[in-house]
């Protein structure tokens, strides 16, 4: 004969099973979860690569429109002055009047240091020989090259 307290304690034992099975289905496995992470990490490691080329691309595009826009002041600066500024002088005098630029200094021509997306400054050399009359470069993203650097004489 059963005893009414031996079919509570057997519905409940199965109940406590079939829970833990659920719970159990319900989640994923450390094996699971390395695989993911694998898969994910194999992704990332051959899209990555793609994207960092396209970020220097777009340093190197952004520089030249720099540069554009630093010979735009420049030639701004000559129209009032009669002159572009001395070498020594160099882009500060677009922010800051020189002494030789008198009067007729009409700037500032630039909000703020020229820095290239790499974080250094334009270089500026007073070049009365060359087609433009100075020459404006960066440096580009390896510094202590010249064959990447951007400049405004190469149409690079």
């Amino acid at each position: 004969m059963k005893r009414s307290g031996e079919k509570s304690s057997v519905f409940s034992l199965q109940s406590l099973v079939s829970h833990r099975r659920r719970q159990a289905a319900a989640g994923f496995t450390l094996i699971e979860l390395m695989i993911v992470v694998i898969i994910m990490a194999a992704l990332a490691g051959m899209v990555m690569p793609r994207l960092l080329d396209r970020a220097d691309d777009a340093k190197i595009g952004i520089a030249k429109a720099d540069i554009a826009n630093l010979t735009s002041a420049l030639k701004f600066y000559k129209l009032n002055v009669g002159q572009y500024p001395k070498t020594d002088e160099g882009l500060t005098a677009l922010m800051v009047r020189p002494g030789s630029a008198g009067t007729t200094w009409k700037g500032p021509y630039l909000e703020r240091d020229p820095k290239d997306p790499w974080g250094r400054l334009y270089q500026y050399q007073l070049d009365p020989g060359s087609l433009m009359g100075f020459k404006l470069w960066s440096t580009g993203p390896d510094e202590a090259s010249a064959e990447d650097d951007i400049n405004s004489w190469d149409d690079r």
